[in-house]
């Protein structure tokens, strides 16, 4: 049976951390953190319950922090390369270690790490962690390399700015100055930091003055591609740069762990002809697993597909265009034209309205509503076979809104600072403190997500968009509610998301076509509304319209059978 994917992210620092003190730029001891215990039976299966097919563990990777674990043989980073009191886990320290902030007990964090594949494996879910290709930490070192491994940066000709045998890119001769980069409080008092030669920096900056805006505390590595050639890029792949090798074992060493795939961070940044390489290798060894790319750059959205990514975000089409639609800048109509850009590609393409990167529904800097977000959540959902994300909180309303030190005010969850998040820790460690709205509100996106695989029609169906005959009038807005059908065999679903502050009494046509194409013939039929359980009859005409009442900010999801 065809499975649609439904990938759930929890951020495993903030997840379950249980400490709710939330002092701004707090350490540790003070804010405390989730451990990947806090992800036991009961955890497990109720985020398998919400429909998940995927869990999305964020941060597992050991990266750049200010707490100080020396005393378990665990290299201490310097404050003024940190972003965060806790760190980003964008700033690899090692590939081959567990953060040890998540573990309960530090000197065993891989065992604890193992132990959480195997209990989501038993309680019927997937595993994805995050795979950082482009950049480490300023001050990276494997302690937890296997034994014969050579570590990256091991072996460079430091002399060069760029040699296709080495991991990183230099400025031979230079100093790191860190002259741009505004001292962060926590790092008040810390010594200074000394980089020499300085290594180039990881968002493409390729001289030693990284400025605040850079990614200042990460270094590039080099996957062979000269940036710096006199004539221009210039490319080196033959013999195989040491980059590709030392980072497809990484690869397959978390997928010898049971890990069932990488969302790539950044993936565009590395040249496709090295995504080519790995995941052939990957896929050759654990045929089922997959890679999620991070491309922001639909031009090259088919060239990475080709290089073996099974899926990739659909963030500057779906996302940017659902958005506009629920902050009322976009027609929703214009959802049409973003599904058809990429039809093509259409089932490599993920959906999603929140993950660690992105503005939270409910935050002042989104639409400040989560309930707002439900239409669009409708059509990430349920319009086609392609993989649905949500992001731990988003199904409570989570609204992103605190300060909580190097983050700051932004309408994001932190991924930087000791935290925990009120709405998850409300949902899934303290339910009686949850409000009846947040739990409506994750009822209708249980419903959701379950139906991705419940309804075969969503599942593994045809979709069928009816906006090009549903042009503006008294009786249908095509700025404000977007329609389509779904089909599997006998049965049928017509969706309606309406994105209207308002209650709509709509009138949708169905075109003869969609009758041809579907095979749906013209009888009167039940109709059974997924969300409410309401049921009405409907006589089905070719160009004829269904009369339809839909709530503001939700929609309709009317179920029924062709069968005679």
């Amino acid at each position: 049976m065809k499975t649609k994917l439904v990938i759930y992210q929890v951020f495993t620092r903030t997840f379950g951390n249980k400490n709710l003190t939330k002092k701004e730029n707090g350490t540790l001891a003070e804010n405390g953190a989730g451990k990947m215990n806090d992800f036991d039976k009961d955890v497990l299966r109720r985020i398998h319950d919400l429909g998940v097919t995927h869990l999305w563990y964020t941060g597992v990777i050991r990266h750049a922090t200010c707490t100080d674990y020396s005393s378990f043989g665990i290299p201490t980073q310097n404050p003024r390369v940190v972003k965060g009191r806790a760190g980003s886990p964008y700033a690899i320290t090692d590939y081959y270690d567990i953060d040890p902030d998540i573990a309960v007990d530090v000197d065993a964090r891989m065992a604890e790490f193992e132990s959480l594949v195997a209990r989501t494996h038993v309680e019927g879910m997937k595993i994805i962690i995050d795979f950082v290709p482009n950049h480490v930490a300023r001050q990276y070192r494997s302690i937890a390399k296997p034994k014969g491994v050579e570590d990256l940066g091991e072996g460079d000709d430091t002399g060069k700015h760029f040699d296709p045998q080495n991991n990183f890119y230099y400025c031979p001769g230079e100093e790191l100055d860190l002259s741009g980069v505004v001292e962060n409080t926590y790092a008040h008092g810390a010594e200074a930091y000394h980089e020499f030669p300085a290594k180039c920096t990881g968002n493409d900056r390729f001289d030693s003055h990284p400025q605040q805006n850079d990614w200042y505390e990460t270094i590039k590595l080099n996957y062979g591609v000269d940036y710096c050639d006199a004539s221009g890029r210039s490319y080196h792949y033959h013999p195989i740069p040491s980059t590709w090798k030392k980072m497809t074992d990484i690869l397959l060493f978390w997928a010898a762990k049971g890990v069932d795939g990488f969302r790539c961070d950044m993936a565009e940044m590395v040249p496709h002809e090295f995504w080519a390489y790995a995941t052939q290798q990957v896929k050759e060894r654990y045929p089922e697993i997959i890679f999620i790319g991070e491309v922001y750059d639909p031009n090259q959205y088919r060239m990475y597909v080709e290089s073996g990514f099974d899926y990739l975000y659909d963030k500057v089409g779906m996302y940017d265009c659902i958005r506009g639609v629920i902050c009322g800048e976009r027609s929703a109509s214009s959802i049409t034209h973003e599904w058809q850009k990429v039809d093509d590609i259409r089932d490599h393409m993920l959906y999603f309205l929140e993950n660690h990167d992105e503005q939270r529904i409910a935050s002042d800097f989104f639409v400040g509503n989560p309930w707002k977000g439900v239409p669009g959540m409708i059509v990430s959902a349920l319009l086609q076979q392609n993989p649905v994300m949500v992001y731990a909180g988003q199904e409570f309303g989570e609204r992103g809104m605190d300060k909580e030190g190097f983050s700051g005010q932004d309408g994001r969850s932190t991924i930087f600072d000791y935290w925990t998040s009120d709405t998850v820790y409300k949902g899934f460690f303290n339910r009686d403190a949850l409000t009846t709205d947040e739990k409506k509100l994750s009822l209708i996106y249980q419903g959701l997500i379950r139906f991705c695989n419940r309804e075969k029609a969503v599942r593994e169906g045809l979709a069928f968009d009816l906006m090009y005959v549903n042009q503006q009038s008294h009786q249908f807005n095509p700025h404000k509610q977007f329609v389509f059908l779904r089909k599997a065999d006998d049965e049928v679903l017509l969706v309606v998301a309406n994105f209207d502050q308002e209650r709509v009494q709509i009138n949708v046509t169905i075109p003869a076509h969609a009758f041809d194409f579907l095979g749906i013939p013209e009888q009167e039929v039940e109709m059974t509304d997924l969300l409410s359980g309401f049921t009405k009859v409907v006589d089905l005409k070719r160009d004829g319209q269904v009369a339809l009442d839909v709530e503001a900010n939700y929609g309709r999801i009317y179920k029924f059978n062709i069968k005679k």
